[in-house]
């Protein structure tokens, strides 16, 4: 299996170690040149740094947009790196974080990220220790207000200092590109954010695909069910176009697994739940084996 970025980078770090530790937290780059022979060109770490064509519209390039999508069966797993142990978030929440952000580019443009994904240093990207992936936060340049939306879908960085790792692009974007490291404000985005919630003191929902591309079923879909056994649900919702969105989403993917997504309105909220099941025991078997199958983050409760 070809590395993922997030591990050949890990590689040069233990690599390098000693000597970063001697920079006390400094950007990754080499020393400019001494005074007495200046240069008005910028010195990158290793033989990383910006391509040498960059795209003409490199300012114009959007924010990434965030839209629902399936977390990542195999990237968000407890993981090892220079012997310190990370447990990534397996479910959107939100997440707000003020620290040091860096940027890798085209060492590793054009080469697997954790996600699986190509990297693309021209893409608004990032690679984050324990944001669920694929996700989306808003990085802001916190001496200036400059922000831009990225999609996380890499790991890293793995440096004690550093909180998340822009693309190129992004590091452009809020200006901290040519010093290689800035100080950041990093906010997990929920797509929806006001209509996705989490019931307390249930945990938050994973949503599993993009809402604002569905039609939504008709609302008669309700399910009006009395109570009785246990659940499994999927998602809570505040209204019950959002909850229908998510529904037919996920029914063609729950169809293989012989189980029928519903919605009920409970608590004023919009749940999308399958079962109910007479016993916990048996809610919990189908809630693991929809984790397993499809990557939810399911809840089990009493119906």
């Amino acid at each position: 299996m070809q590395p993922s970025i997030a591990l050949l980078r890990a590689v040069s770090l233990f690599a390098c170690v000693a000597l970063l530790a001697s920079c006390n937290g400094t950007p990754l780059k080499e020393p400019p040149p001494a005074p007495s022979a200046p240069s008005s060109s910028t010195k990158y770490y290793k033989d990383d740094g910006p391509g040498e064509s960059p795209p003409a519209n490199l300012d114009a390039i959007p924010d990434a947009v965030p839209r629902l999508e399936p977390l990542n069966r195999f990237a968000n797993r407890p993981y090892t790196v220079l012997g310190k142990d990370y447990v990534p978030a397996t479910s959107l929440r939100p997440y707000k974080e003020r620290g040091i952000a860096s940027w890798y580019g085209r060492k590793f443009h054009g080469q697997k990220t954790s996600n699986g994904d190509t990297y693309d240093m021209y893409a608004m990207t990032a690679a984050h220790p324990t944001l669920p992936l694929p996700s989306y936060a808003r990085v802001t340049n916190a001496s200036t207000g400059r922000s831009v939306v990225v999609r996380v879908n890499d790991r890293g960085p793995f440096l004690h200092d550093r909180i998340i790792d822009l693309s190129y692009a992004a590091a452009n974007r809020i200006g901290t590109a040519a010093k290689g490291s800035g100080e950041v404000i990093v906010e997990a985005i929920i797509p929806g954010e006001g209509t996705l919630v989490a019931a307390a003191p249930l945990p938050p929902v994973v949503a599993t695909a993009p809402l604002h591309k569905v039609e939504a079923p008709p609302a008669a879909t309700v399910s009006m069910e009395t109570s009785g056994g246990f659940s499994v649900q999927l998602g809570a919702f505040q209204n019950n176009s959002n909850a229908q969105n998510f529904l037919a989403h996920v029914q063609g993917q729950l169809a293989t697994a012989q189980v029928e997504p519903k919605v009920r309105e409970m608590g004023g909220l919009y749940r999308v739940y399958v079962g109910p099941y007479p016993d916990r025991n048996e809610a919990r078997k189908v809630a693991d084996r929809l984790t397993s199958a499809f990557g939810f983050a399911t809840t089990v409760a009493p119906h």
